[in-house]
């Protein structure tokens, strides 16, 4: 066998964990000793008899898809003991001992922030996930998520607009793009980024692995930014690993009539860093970035044109726009606060829409600038 053989072996064997797999290279040094070592040796470390006939006698048609998938151009394997793997990832409990990497691996050693929430967000929370990603990534930060529906593929977009790319850390093997909707996007993000999983081919979506795959994605970043999370959500599960990995914490709240906004709130009052605007995430992980960047360039740019858009509206747009709150909002809620007629109502809002003050979802507005 080879060294990529021997990795994939030992990761297909039925029943050895990652901390298992840990404890192995810890005893021999390298799966080639391992895959070497007697059933008695095996079983001594603790391993399941089903487990210590699979390393002894391995079945080479189980890696036979895996072997067939790195053929295709821009599919890698990294091992631990690869150059590649990155350094952050390695001082995590459990940290896996191989990854599959689908586009450019070089994206795993730059500066990473995760980026998490809901998977069905307001319009507002998407748009808030989208411009943070797009100023981050301006800044120099690749931005990591998990390529689920909602928040996670808004930041993926917005960090696609940047220069630093985005990662996608995903739950099954890398031959599916799950959820299916997400084919274009994943395609994107091999062009300017990557898509990770530590499972082989073959690997099928199961809401078991979900939580699992969520230490790798605040495990391989600088911290995690949770951006609309409900109490119950998964965004807390990896605010919660990125905590115990010593990793910086990050919320944007919002309503308090908003139960997307709830897990923040939770959050903030545990310690989480309140931001509301990118140069707040940016001040504590400067350090982290290469000089030669404008850490706030973007950001500050946005803010300015965003600014000299409103003070562009006349009076009665102004007027509009100070009666729709930062929350969901009807049209016939807005005539009834502005005074104004529904089809000036509904005219004005196509105007603040365009220019990028409120955004619409399901007949709701809501402002954003």
């Amino acid at each position: 066998m080879n060294k990529d053989t021997d990795w994939l072996t030992l990761v297909r064997t039925p029943g050895l964990r990652p901390g298992q797999f840990h404890q192995l290279l810890n005893v021999f040094g390298t799966p080639e000793k391992i895959l070497s070592a007697s059933s008695g040796t095996l079983a001594k470390l603790g391993l399941k008899a089903e487990t210590v006939a699979a390393i002894n006698q391995p079945d080479a048609e189980l890696i036979a898809p895996d072997l067939d998938w790195l053929q295709q151009d821009d599919h890698h394997i990294i091992p631990l003991s690869d150059a590649r793997y990155p350094e952050r990832l390695k001082t995590i409990a459990d940290a896996p001992p191989l990854l599959f990497v689908r586009g450019d691996p070089d994206y795993l050693q730059l500066p990473q922030l995760a980026m998490v929430g809901s998977r069905t967000p307001t319009a507002s929370g998407r748009n808030t996930a989208t411009e943070f990603a797009r100023h981050l990534s301006h800044a120099g930060i690749t931005i990591t998520s998990g390529l689920a529906h909602g928040i996670d593929g808004a930041c993926h977009q917005g960090a696609l607009d940047g220069i630093a790319g985005t990662v996608a850390l995903v739950a099954h093997g890398l031959d599916i793009v799950y959820p299916a909707s997400h084919r274009k996007l994943a395609e994107a993000i091999t062009q300017n980024g990557c898509i990770v999983s530590e499972y082989p081919v073959g690997t099928a979506p199961n809401r078991a692995l979900f939580p699992q795959r969520n230490r790798l994605i605040s495990g391989l970043s600088l911290g995690t930014l949770v951006v609309e999370a409900a109490l119950k959500s998964g965004s807390l599960i990896t605010a919660r690993h990125a905590l115990e990995q010593g990793r910086e914490v990050f919320a944007i709240p919002g309503s308090i009539h908003n139960p997307l906004a709830r897990g923040c709130h939770q959050l903030i009052r545990q310690g989480a860093k309140l931001v509301e605007t990118a140069n707040d995430i940016l001040e504590e992980l400067s350090p982290h970035l290469s000089a030669e960047l404008p850490l706030s360039s973007a950001a500050e740019t946005q803010a300015e044109a965003t600014g000299a858009n409103l003070k562009t509206l006349d009076p009665d747009h102004q007027k509009l726009l100070k009666c729709l709150a930062y929350e969901p909002m009807p049209i016939d809620e807005l005539v009834n606060r502005s005074g104004f007629a529904a089809s000036e109502v509904a005219s004005m809002l196509l105007i603040l829409e365009l220019e990028g003050c409120v955004v619409s979802e399901s007949g709701l507005y809501t402002r954003v600038a």
